[in-house]
């Protein structure tokens, strides 16, 4: 089919939950793309920080097709040897103890407050507090945790028990932990927020804050994991030990996967029946993650992400059309001086180069393995555009 006529059938059959661009991607190759018209892109997007590893690595394909040849799923009654080997590496990249594998972020997120309600439970305690600016998911308990009154209109009520505080201010924790609160909800980079980092200090403080007042710290890591700022997870950048972590997104390199990992104190906290996911820890996925964890928990391959970062961090600075930048590793944040970061995105599509928004900013996440000659190429179009803005 040609473009329109795929244009066309997304319109007819299609809910229409996105604002779609306008191309049709059929292939792809670390960070380039080819629509169906046969058009070339610079991708700086890798699918919403989901293509870690870039379209198509053959490692993580040969990994994936051949698992597809051996069995692609069972009933999670039965052991799976991909999953627990996975889960074996990701405890040991991680630091954490063990892991619940389910499809998504939201879903890791709600297994992340389940464990958060069941730990609060025998004292009565059930309020988790969320940062204002945060998004935590689009089911309706994450959209209650999310600090965005925006997400929340049109599907009110919303799931109880999240209370909300200031993202920059400590205090504001304080105040609304009262003997009501089992944990604290937050993410190291407010991701759909903006792209706002969370500072390592105010982490830190809250980690001791948590601690005394035995409530847990659960770390949002959907967006930040899998060696996107720089570390395997952000918060081992920050010096900081969560006592549940959440990631999704980049940890199966473009499978559908979510993981809620926990402390050791916590292992045992969740029993039989308490949560499930009949797709969660999928032979397939398991095999193409195995492939990602390995490759990216490498010491060297994470410098590799900080120097990238670095380097497209201080390009982007240098352009003149450019009032700032923000973020960590290969996840920023660009504000423009003029022109709308919507109508950049359209523009730059038009040009080849595929980028994303978050709030008013435009957002990079390409894939960790972009290579230079392919940032520069993606940034010369990204230049041209916003001079036409």
């Amino acid at each position: 089919m040609n473009f329109q006529e795929i244009k066309e059938q997304e319109n007819k059959y299609i809910l229409h939950t996105y604002g779609r661009v306008d191309a049709a991607l059929v292939k792809g190759k670390n960070a380039r793309a080819w629509d169906s018209e046969g058009k070339e892109y610079i991708d700086f997007t890798s699918g919403i920080g989901v293509n870690a590893l870039g379209y198509c690595d053959p490692e993580w394909t040969e990994a994936v097709a051949a698992q597809a040849g051996k069995i692609q799923h069972m009933c999670n009654y039965y052991y799976c040897p991909e999953n627990t080997a996975l889960a074996e590496e990701l405890s040991k990249a991680s630091g954490m103890a063990k892991s619940f594998f389910c499809n998504s972020g939201a879903e890791a997120n709600e297994c992340a407050i389940k464990i958060a309600r069941k730990y609060g439970e025998k004292r009565g305690a059930y309020h988790i507090i969320t940062l204002k600016n945060s998004f935590h998911g689009r089911t309706l308990t994450t959209l209650a945790a999310t600090g965005q009154d925006g997400f929340h209109q049109d599907f009110l009520p919303l799931t109880e028990g999240f209370l909300y505080a200031d993202g920059d201010d400590l205090d504001s924790v304080k105040e609304l932990m009262d003997s009501s609160v089992c944990a604290v909800l937050v993410e190291t980079v407010q991701g759909e927020g903006g792209v706002v980092p969370i500072e390592k200090e105010y982490l830190q403080k809250l980690r001791k804050l948590c601690d005394e007042r035995d409530v847990l710290l659960l770390v949002d890591e959907v967006q930040t994991g899998i060696g996107r700022t720089g570390n395997f997870f952000s918060f081992q950048g920050c010096e900081v030990t969560p006592d549940v972590v959440t990631a999704a997104k980049g940890v199966a390199g473009g499978l559908p996967m979510g993981v809620c990992l926990v402390s050791e104190r916590l292992g045992d906290i969740l029993g039989p029946g308490m949560q499930g996911s009949t797709f969660g820890g999928n032979p397939i996925a398991s095999a193409g993650a195995r492939v990602v964890v390995r490759r990216v928990s490498d010491p060297a391959f994470l410098k590799n992400v900080r120097e990238k970062g670095a380097y497209l961090k201080e390009r982007l600075e240098a352009l003149p059309q450019v009032e700032s930048v923000r973020g960590r590793g290969m996840m920023l944040g660009v504000k423009l001086k003029k022109g709308d970061a919507h109508e950049a995105l359209v523009s730059c599509a038009k040009q080849g180069l595929l980028i994303l928004t978050a709030k008013e900013l435009v957002r990079f996440l390409p894939p960790l393995t972009i290579t230079k000659e392919e940032m520069d190429e993606g940034l010369a179009i990204f230049s041209q555009v916003l001079n036409t803005l």
